[in-house]
């Protein structure tokens, strides 16, 4: 059985949220997601996200590719969260390629493209400015 795991705000969910996801349980048996915690996203992107953590949560739950969910809290605990969750392959979009290179002791690290056109800044900032339109 293969524990695959990544992590991401899944905020604005949209079609490359589903295609990383489809990819990521591709590569295993059990696809296990850390969502970004509110506070965790407003440390990392300065802003909070549109959606709060509890929707995001039922969101990704309601994926049928993801089997298990939980909330990522902190950057600095994703050593704790692969060894916690049994992960064998941390998968993340490739705009952090090499960044968790340092936990290939501890499971295998796949970096996968972003789907391009697409992200939730994008979609955030086109929203934006049909209202200034």
């Amino acid at each position: 059985m293969t524990r695959v795991i990544t992590f991401g705000t899944f905020d604005v969910f949209h079609v490359g949220h589903v295609n990383i996801l489809q990819r990521a349980k591709e590569l295993g048996d059990t696809l296990i997601v850390g969502v970004s915690s509110d506070a965790l996203n407003m440390s990392k992107k300065g802003r909070y996200p549109v959606f709060p953590e509890a929707d995001r949560i039922h969101i990704v739950k309601s994926v049928y590719c993801v089997d298990e969910v939980f909330v990522e809290e902190s950057l600095e605990l994703k050593r704790e969260y692969l060894i916690e969750h049994k992960a064998d392959v941390l998968v993340m979009g490739d705009d952090w390629a090499g960044k968790f290179d340092h936990f290939s002791d501890v499971c295998e690290v796949k970096y996968f493209p972003r789907t391009d056109g697409v992200s939730t800044t994008y979609i955030i900032n086109k929203i934006k400015d049909r209202e200034t339109d």
